[in-house]
């Protein structure tokens, strides 16, 4: 579908929040435990229990990191990524609860550490990311973590982010960090009328 909606395949590589890919499906729908995932230490947790707290919290990160080696070239691993970006508040953890990802402390972060300028965007529609990504080069979208299975409508909108590469017509490209299998992960197609029920009208835009 990508093909024929947009010019190519986008060029961005593709990171899974989970480190262990294979093992999305299970993770989801929670039958398997993340603190036995066999490639946690990839993330750059110092611990199985350190990756297991975070790594249902880091879909921004996992946006992140595809961002980075879009344009560097470099991979950094997602909990690395988180450390950097609770230092400067876009999360916070009271009581082991882990809070963000918080968008204006994100936008500080990336800029001072990685020179990248980005910006919250808000009320906006699905039909305004055609021209978010005129001006912007990626679009982290808020999005319900149930667009990995678009067939069934979600309960609410956000809570989860996934990275638009591209929008035109009637069709959004992204890659989803929690995507379940190859056709919900890298290059997801999706028209904008189905991506509208998932999104919640907010991101983060990250210019070129």
């Amino acid at each position: 579908m990508c093909r024929r909606r947009f010019d190519n395949r986008s060029t961005v590589p593709y990171f899974s929040q989970w480190e262990s890919a294979a093992l999305a499906p299970d993770i989801a729908s929670g039958r398997a435990r993340l603190i036995d995932d066999p490639h946690w230490s990839a993330s750059g947790a110092r611990t199985p229990e350190e990756y297991a707290a975070w790594a249902n919290h880091v879909c921004g990160m996992a946006c992140l990191k595809m961002v980075l080696a879009t344009r560097t070239g470099r991979i950094v691993p997602t909990l690395e990524l988180a450390r950097i970006a609770r230092r400067y508040g876009a999360y916070t953890v009271d009581n082991d609860a882990i809070r963000g990802l918080i968008y204006a402390p994100f936008v500080e972060c990336v800029a001072l550490e990685f020179g990248i300028r980005a910006e919250v965007v808000t009320e906006i529609t699905a039909a305004d990311l055609a021209a978010q990504l005129r001006r912007a080069e990626f679009f982290m979208a808020s999005v319900h973590p149930g667009i990995r299975e678009p067939q069934v409508a979600p309960p609410t909108r956000g809570g989860h982010l996934v990275l638009v590469t591209a929008a035109q017509g009637a069709m959004v490209r992204f890659h989803n960090p929690s995507g379940i299998d190859p056709a919900t992960r890298a290059d997801v197609c999706m028209p904008v009328t189905v991506f509208a029920g998932f999104f919640a009208g907010r991101g983060i835009a990250i210019l070129r």
